[in-house]
């Protein structure tokens, strides 16, 4: 019988074949059968029962012996070899020892000799129906529990947690071959092994613990994480979390699938590993960039003032000073913005490993945005742990630095606060450091200093200036005044640079050095700089109209200027509107702006060249740059900065850069301005070289417009006999 045909049957419910060659006999035993109520099916002899046998399934077989053709034995061997798992009774008249024997050694269940006697028929039949009935019962529970420790082997076996049993003194009794897979470790050679042999060291004792806990029940399983080794590296551990409960119930009894005294029969815990490494790693990695910075993968921000607030607090307990350093790059902006943002990362995270290498143990160096880094000193006995540290700071960063082809040099400003002195509170210190950095920046850059109670009035001035600043440009409190550009062979003024100047209501005249830098760091310096364009623009068409038609003017642009979107179509509108010659205008930049994004600005300038705008290079020589440039970009005029016309002495090599200037201009076909003249010796030289035009000094400051009327009013004599 098949599987799905074990069932229990009553004799109410059962099918019998009953197979004999008689008519009458086989009626009557028929009619015994149904009379209580059971379904009889009548065979006319063997040859009948085989085909009713191969087509149909019946509970018992009621079989005679003595039969035509195929006798009873032969119906017998029929069910064996066909393998038909149906009961026979055998009524038979026969009752000799042989004909007993042979029936009950072909398979027959019982032996009735006729005549029979009904109730001793039906008995019979009633223990072998339900004999039978037991034995398909005990089949299907042995084939379901075959079938569900076949799915529970499947389940262990595909699983992706390492499942395993431990015995009562914590020794491996059995591991699925998951372990080989995640740890290295065959099966086999861990069975006996205790489990504390898999635990990562740190974790041995806890692990021990949980998996050996009393209190460890069903309803009560152990969940906990470990770090478990792998096989071959001790430092390659990975993180599982491990589920345990006991194998055997309140009572004593073990589990369904597990057998005491069997492979695994003194088990006591059963397992799974699932491994949650990745998880982990993200935890870690999430974790990580909630308190670090990705770059330099230095604590940021937040990490810097949570440890600040431990050490102030551990501080005030052993009355001992602590340090904060506030530190920012010198000159990075300039090489981030001319030679790129990658490179301005690169750079970064060099200079972060040479900070890293001045640091004590135990102190925290922080990346707080930018090119700038905080710095903690915890526990330092006076001033000179942290100055010692801040010249160390200084002079790793003084050496260049190599980027790809590209030698750069920055510098560093730190401002210091100390605890207590600066003051008691993590906000304060940083602030404090914060003011300092600055006093370093105002007073020269690449150097430190501590904070004292004076830089706060400074700061509080500063502040007050800024103020001030966006007043003027809402009160035109802005003027400017012009600086004569002169041939130096005739001493004819050709052009005037326009510098602004402020007429501060209770300071009096400031200079670009008092308010240029705070212009800048405060994002004024734009509309500063349009202020002074149309103002320089409406007094030279003044001068133009006047009659100095070949007159240029030159105006300095700030980068926030060049990089707006609409900066050409504003300008040439600007100028549209005023009526003022493009041709007239020269906009100087300097060679960062123009490196800060070469496409860009090559494009908006062979743009302004195309209206007639004339474009001249300020600074040349001074910053990080290509002289790939110079033939890509419609440029007019190469300003050379006064720092080179200083260096030019009688007999001295500081002339040949100057010199080498000249030459390259002449050969490109521009033309050249010196800045910053103040001498005879200076002018003699320039004008040898063929440095056709100067200013500086030598002819004067920048002077307000009606000065400049009156110059203009005797150009002839000007300064022609120099």
């Amino acid at each position: 019988m098949t599987s799905d045909r074990l069932q229990e049957i009553s004799t109410s419910e059962a099918r019998i074949l009953v197979v004999d060659d008689e008519p009458r006999l086989l009626q009557s035993l028929v009619d015994l059968l149904e009379e209580k109520g059971v379904v009889a099916v009548p065979a006319l002899g063997g040859r009948a029962a085989c085909e009713l046998l191969t087509r149909e399934h019946f509970n018992l077989v009621m079989l005679d012996l003595r039969m035509p053709e195929v006798d009873g034995h032969q119906v017998m061997q029929f069910i064996q070899e066909r393998k038909i798992e149906t009961p026979v009774i055998v009524v038979s008249g026969e009752s000799s020892f042989n004909a007993v024997s042979r029936a009950l050694r072909r398979g027959a269940e019982d032996y009735i000799k006729k005549p029979f006697d009904p109730d001793e028929l039906l008995a019979t039949v009633s223990n072998v129906l339900q004999k039978q009935a037991l034995a398909w019962a005990h089949r299907n529970v042995q084939l379901r529990l075959q079938k569900s420790e076949e799915l529970h082997r499947y389940i262990v076996n595909t699983s992706p947690d390492i499942v395993f049993m431990l015995d009562r003194e914590g020794r491996v009794c059995f591991v699925n071959h998951k372990i080989e897979a995640l740890l290295g470790y065959r099966p086999n050679e861990l069975i006996g092994r205790h489990f504390r042999h898999l635990i990562d060291e740190q974790d041995v004792a806890r692990g021990t613990y949980a998996l050996q806990d009393p209190a460890i029940s069903a309803e009560n399983p152990r969940t906990f994480e470990i770090r478990l080794k792998t096989r071959g590296s001790r430092k390659a551990n990975r993180h599982f979390e491990i589920t345990a409960f006991p194998i055997g119930d309140d009572s004593g009894q073990f589990l369904p699938h597990v057998t005491p005294g069997g492979a695994n029969g003194n088990a006591r815990i059963y397992g799974s590993a699932r491994d949650i490494t990745e998880r982990k790693e993200a935890e870690a990695f999430i974790n990580f960039q909630a308190y670090h910075d990705l770059l330099t993968r230095l604590p940021n921000r937040a990490l810097f003032k949570d440890r600040l607030m431990l050490a102030i607090t551990q501080a005030q307990r052993s009355q001992q000073k602590l340090a904060v350093m506030f530190l920012d790059l010198d000159r990075f902006k300039v090489v981030n913005d001319t030679l790129g943002h990658a490179m301005g990362d690169r750079l970064l995270q060099a200079v972060t490993q040479r900070l890293e290498s001045c640091l004590r143990k135990g102190d925290t160096l922080s990346r707080f945005g930018g090119d700038e880094f905080t710095l903690l000193l915890p526990a330092i006995s006076s001033h000179d742990d942290a100055r010692k540290i801040a010249r160390k700071l200084i002079s790793v960063l003084r050496e260049p630095f190599q980027l790809g082809e590209h030698e750069v040099f920055v510098g560093v400003s730190v401002g210091i606060a100390i605890f207590p002195d600066a003051g008691d509170s993590m906000d304060q210190l940083i602030q404090c450091a914060d003011i300092a950095m600055y006093h370093v920046k105002a007073g020269g850059k690449d150097g430190y200093r501590f904070y004292s109670e004076s830089m706060s009035i400074d700061t509080a001035n500063r502040l007050s200036l800024e103020r001030d600043l966006r007043q003027a440009l809402v009160n035109n409190e802005l003027c400017v005044h012009y600086q004569p550009q002169v041939a130096s062979n005739t001493g004819e003024v050709v052009g005037l640079e326009a510098l602004v100047r402020w007429q501060h209501p209770e300071r009096g005249l400031l200079y670009p050095r008092d308010f240029l830098p705070l212009a800048e760091e405060t994002k004024l310096i734009a509309e500063l700089s349009e202020c002074v364009l149309e103002k320089a623009c409406q007094q030279m068409k003044r001068w133009i109209d006047a009659g100095h038609k070949s007159m240029r003017l030159a105006v300095n642009l700030s980068p926030l200027q060049v990089d707006h979107p609409r900066f050409v179509a504003n300008l040439i509108a600007q100028l549209k509107t005023m009526g003022f010659p493009p041709e007239n205008l020269e906009i100087e930049i300097t060679e960062n702006v123009i490196m800060n994004d070469l496409e860009q600005i090559s494009r908006k300038l062979r743009e302004l060249a195309a209206h007639g705008v004339r474009i001249a290079i300020d600074d040349f020589g001074t910053g990080y740059s290509s002289l790939n440039y110079l033939h890509r970009l419609p440029i007019h005029t190469l300003k050379v900065d006064q720092s080179f016309v200083r260096g030019i002495r009688s007999g001295e090599d500081g002339a040949c850069i100057v010199n080498a200037i000249v030459a390259m201009a002449h050969g490109l076909r521009l033309d050249i301005v010196a800045e910053g003249v103040e001498t005879d010796t200076q002018l003699t030289y320039l004008r040898n070289l063929g440095c056709h035009q100067v200013q500086g000094f030598f002819y004067g400051p920048a002077r307000p417009a009606n000065e400049i009327d009156a110059l203009l009013g005797v150009k002839a004599r000007a300064r022609a006999a120099v």
